[in-house]
């Protein structure tokens, strides 16, 4: 009553939820449950139909994707829907492909909430190098191959002066090399990798749509696979997988196997 005679709204709650990397099944039970409970929904281009449609039918549902190359929501656009639901008292579900905390912008979501003073949660999702490289048949370690793994992204523009990644550096770590969002640039981080010393004929893996009915893969070699994913038409959204263990592909990968033949792309 007090809150009402001074015009005053209470704050909703926003979750930052991971939607996993597309096949529906993947999604936390959790994160089901959260979805079907929310006022409204704001949510990303990778996010499958069918996990948009467990929200209630009158759920307000607010598009803010972002594709490489194409419309983009600018993040402080994004960060202001989420602030304006909440504090209109809104139980709010902010739907992310994958996981929110990988390269998903989430912590910059999270210090955006925090600032409004906005109570929040996070719910993490599978997210797609882990998914894409296991529906492909690649374990990320293997005790005979590599013992460490590190996930990258190659939005940024690596031949930039500042560029934050110094990928001649990765070359030498041995490990599991998982790359987001690398394909427009995969030519010059593979050959700045070999720069560093990593070898042209190390396996790589390239899954294009990981875990849906539309995923399809591609093994071959540092020194091709930019020349090879280009000709064969491989584009985002994509996960790139250096090292060993990517040529365990050829015998472990058992989604393409399981699939019926009518539903090969």
């Amino acid at each position: 009553m007090i809150a009402e005679a001074l015009n005053l709204t209470t704050p909703g709650r926003v979750a930052l939820v991971g939607a996993g990397p597309g096949d529906p099944e993947l999604l936390t039970l959790k994160a089901h449950r959260l979805i079907r409970a929310a006022d409204a929904v704001v949510y990303d281009y990778l996010v499958a139909a069918e996990i948009l449609a467990l929200a209630r039918a009158d759920a307000e549902k607010i598009f803010v994707g972002k594709k490489g190359g194409g419309f983009c929501t600018p993040q402080a656009d994004i960060e202001a829907v989420l602030v304006r639901l909440a504090r209109a008292g809104k139980t709010v579900v902010r739907l992310k492909g994958g996981d929110p905390y990988m390269f998903g912008r989430g912590g910059e979501e999270a210090e955006a909430l925090v600032a409004a003073g906005i109570p929040f949660e996070v719910v993490p999702g599978v997210t797609a190098a882990i998914a894409g490289a296991a529906y492909a048949g690649i374990p990320l370690t293997h005790r005979a191959y590599a013992s460490g793994v590190v996930f990258l992204t190659g939005h940024e523009d690596p031949a930039k002066p500042d560029s934050s990644i110094h990928w001649e550096d990765y070359a030498k770590l041995g490990a599991t090399l998982c790359l987001y969002m690398g394909m427009k640039n995969l030519e010059t981080i593979t050959r700045r990798l070999q720069s560093g010393g990593l070898s042209p004929e190390t396996p790589v893996a390239v899954i294009q749509s990981a875990t849906t009915g539309q995923h399809r893969q591609l093994l071959t070699t540092l020194a091709r696979v930019a020349l090879e994913s280009e000709h064969a038409g491989f584009g985002a959204p994509a996960i790139v997988v250096i090292g060993e263990v990517a040529a365990l592909s050829e015998k472990l990968a058992w989604f393409e196997a399981a699939r019926p033949a009518a539903l090969a792309p």
